[in-house]
């Protein structure tokens, strides 16, 4: 394994930690760091806990724990980079913050060495803009906790090199991992592709519907949480930045539609499991209702419209949208595979029936894409 290569990772909150202990569990040398003292000096034992829960829970022995923690050196600053071949950065998201990291990384690291952004949320093109080697530059989106989700979202942005794509793709994935190619398109494929499973239960919530109904409609329908319960789980606080986020980002179009009921959870301070109540949270499930399937026959157009926009801007397929929505989402089926399960007519017939039956200002939401229709 001595030829494997250095890996890099800036930022050593839970997130870049989480990173670090891929790499390292798979046999990759890693040396990482943080600006603030206390997250560098803490790194080492927060890695050393997570790793005896696994010697706890048998997915570990005690030698390969102490092999692990081998392979992490903490630094002081960045000058130790200099041999890194793959340096992902995992700090707050702010993109003055990113693009003054890679240029000082640039200062450091070799020519060929790749930097890698784990954002999901800024244009990578922009993070790129103004380093000397724009052409190495690249997004691995890893989800939290990363140590257990599969899914790794790659994005290049228009410079990338496609060598440079190949190396981490193919690092990564000796991590692993399941790296799904994405474009530089704001939410990348699972942060965008979701905002439907939450939208269209925020809508129906409006029309009258309870949570838990809606909830009981998507479990029964295979799914493993429904779209409050994700909600419950991520915090409600978030879900509204990351819908408020992609509105932003996609010009405040009707498909990323803040809805009224997520602003009045958030401001009632209700933000789901770490408050202890949320939209359902705490509470039993409730049965499904009556008409549980024609609930997830309108959740599942709405995610199968929202997949096929995607599609429209290029750089992804559908079966690596599928994949991605499976495993980063833990969805039963990705949105292709639900519009094969309902049969195009009838998911063009939903959302024409949603667009009639919608206001004025939300008609749009409910456009079919143009794959979707001309299909």
């Amino acid at each position: 394994m001595t030829d494997l290569p250095i890996i890099g990772v800036v930022g050593l909150g839970t997130m870049g930690l989480g990173i670090a202990q891929v790499y390292a569990q798979a046999g990759f040398p890693v040396i990482a760091t943080d600006a603030h003292p206390p997250a560098r000096n803490t790194a080492r034992d927060r890695l050393a806990a997570a790793l005896d829960a696994r010697v706890a829970a048998g997915k570990l022995t005690d030698p390969g724990r102490a092999a692990v923690l081998s392979r992490l050196t903490v630094a002081e600053d960045l000058t130790t980079f200099a041999p890194c071949s793959l340096v992902i950065e995992a700090i707050a998201e702010q993109l003055t913050a990113k693009r003054s990291l890679f240029a000082a990384l640039e200062d450091v690291v070799s020519t060929k060495a790749i930097l890698a952004t784990n954002t999901s949320s800024l244009p990578i093109h922009a993070i790129a803009d103004g380093l000397r080697h724009p052409d190495r530059v690249l997004a691995l989106h890893f989800f939290n906790p990363p140590t257990a989700m599969k899914l790794v979202e790659m994005a290049p942005q228009a410079a990338t090199d496609p060598g440079a794509l190949a190396k981490a793709k193919a690092w990564t994935e000796a991590a692993g991992k399941t790296v799904i190619h994405c474009p530089d398109r704001p939410g990348f494929i699972v942060n965008r592709c979701a905002r439907p499973y939450y939208g269209e239960a925020l809508a129906l919530l409006t029309e009258g519907r309870s949570p838990a109904e809606i909830d009981a409609a998507m479990t029964a329908a295979g799914y493993r949480l429904g779209p409050f319960a994700l909600i419950d789980l991520v915090g409600a606080d978030i879900n509204l930045a990351a819908t408020e986020g992609m509105q932003t980002a996609m010009q405040g179009h009707p498909r990323y539609h803040v809805f009224p009921p997520l602003k009045a959870q958030v401001a009632s301070g209700n933000l789901g499991r770490k408050t202890g109540r949320g939209f359902i949270f705490p509470d039993p499930p409730a049965p499904p209702p009556p008409d549980a399937q024609a609930i997830a026959l309108r959740i599942e157009a709405a995610l199968a419209n929202e997949a096929h926009w995607l599609l429209s801007d290029g750089g992804t397929t559908p079966e690596s949208i599928d994949t991605a929505m499976r495993l980063g989402l833990n969805f039963p089926r990705g949105p292709f595979e639900a519009l094969a399960r309902h049969g195009r007519a009838a998911i063009l017939a939903e959302l024409s029936h949603l667009r009639a039956a919608a206001p004025d200002a939300l008609k749009p939401r409910y456009d079919p894409a143009p794959g979707l229709e001309a299909a």
